[in-house]
């Protein structure tokens, strides 16, 4: 059986996901918020990505986390690792719900969850999958230390590549 953790930060638990978390995922996916990872989406594909991100864990040890603010117990966004058929690599991705952005919440979570990656499953380098057209995505992986890498396979031929080492000087 796989155990999936919970990290903290200074003001994030970041926790598995539960059903309850569903209803506030799949609005997001439906929003035009949901363009930068290929939406919107339909309810019935937002359940199939919502079920991967967990499904994650069971077949590969890691998967995503949802962002729970620690003072008040609300969830406003996820991290995760995420890998499969649609990943060419290990790929760290982040989103926050709308009404959330601009409070650090994302860069202390993809910390959080890039550190426990490198800790915890050895990998050797992460990358980020980035619309070129997400300036506060690329922003967060330049903050975070990634490097742009103008070679690696894509996700989506549109998409930059930020790379990210373990223990990097930045972030």
């Amino acid at each position: 059986m796989t155990i999936i953790p919970t990290l903290s930060t200074d003001r994030l638990r970041l926790r598995p996901p539960t059903f309850d978390d569903f209803q506030d995922y799949a609005a997001l996916m439906r929003s035009d918020r949901a363009v930068y990872m290929g939406g919107p989406f339909d309810e019935r594909s937002a359940w199939g990505m919502f079920c991967s991100d967990t499904a994650q864990w069971h077949l590969f040890g890691h998967g995503c986390l949802m962002l729970e603010l620690v003072q008040t117990g609300q969830c406003v966004g996820q991290v995760g690792i995420n890998h499969g058929p649609l990943f060419p690599e290990k790929e760290l991705g982040w989103f926050l719900y709308a009404g959330h952005e601009g409070k650090g919440f994302a860069y202390e979570a993809a910390r959080a969850m890039r550190d426990w990656a490198f800790d915890a499953l050895q990998l050797p380098s992460l990358v980020s999958y980035i619309d070129a057209e997400n300036a506060p995505s690329i922003a967060l992986a330049k903050r975070l230390g990634a490097t742009l890498d103008g070679v690696a396979v894509r996700q989506d031929p549109e998409d930059v590549v930020f790379r990210h080492w373990p223990r990097t000087s930045a972030g």
